[in-house]
């Protein structure tokens, strides 16, 4: 382990009846926090902040599906932070929150742009951490993963998960676009990065690579 990676520490906060992932993500030597992906729950989400005692400075959006986005405007309006991502290539899911919730009966939640849109090659920070943007499409169009080569760490979303991989029967998906995006952008990453994707428990590249069915030919 890196001497960086014992500078960030990290709390899960599942939200919404998808039980999505919401990451409280934070610098251990700034204290300095982002909100990765707060899909709703929003007193929820306040409530962890306050339980860790972090200032946060940013939200992150790993993609524009109603679980993950739902409650970034309301959060990002009560902490008066900006939003930062995803892709533009979700902007049309952006733009449809309202609706999109209303297909599962999530209420309160409101159609956004974020402050900036994130692209590949791009860098995001946080206190003294940095990640790289890499643009994963597939399981949407926009969907980005956050890398912090340092650390050997990965804020996945939907794109990776232990043991499978995003759904990609969704407006904009494709399997054959995510399959290619794993390929060529995470495995090359290292068999030793850890991950937190979007929902359930995290993995590592190399365990996925190993023995996840989707991409050892066994699905």
């Amino acid at each position: 382990m890196t001497q960086q990676a014992a500078k960030a520490r990290a709390a899960i906060i599942p939200v919404t009846l998808f039980q999505q992932n919401c990451t409280l993500l934070w610098c251990e030597t700034t204290r300095r926090a982002v909100v990765v992906d707060p899909g709703g729950d929003v007193p929820a989400i306040a409530d962890a902040i306050a339980k860790t005692g972090v200032t946060v400075e940013k939200i992150w959006l790993t993609h524009g599906h109603i679980d993950h986005v739902g409650g970034a405007a309301e959060l990002s309006d009560a902490l008066k932070v900006p939003i930062e991502g995803p892709h533009i290539a979700d902007k049309f899911l952006l733009d449809r929150v309202v609706e999109s919730g209303a297909n599962f009966g999530i209420t309160g939640v409101r159609n956004f742009t974020p402050d900036r849109w994130l692209d590949e090659g791009e860098t995001v920070s946080v206190g003294e951490l940095t990640f790289q943007i890499l643009h994963c499409p597939g399981h949407s169009p926009g969907s980005v993963v956050f890398f912090n080569p340092d650390m050997r760490f990965a804020l996945m979303g939907d794109v990776l998960f232990n043991g499978s991989i995003g759904r990609t029967d969704l407006p904009g998906g494709s399997h054959a676009t995510l399959l290619k995006s794993i390929t060529e952008k995470i495995l090359p990453l290292g068999d030793d990065v850890g991950f937190i994707c979007g929902h359930g428990p995290g993995s590592t590249v190399g365990d996925e690579r190993r023995s996840n069915p989707f991409l050892n030919g066994e699905a």
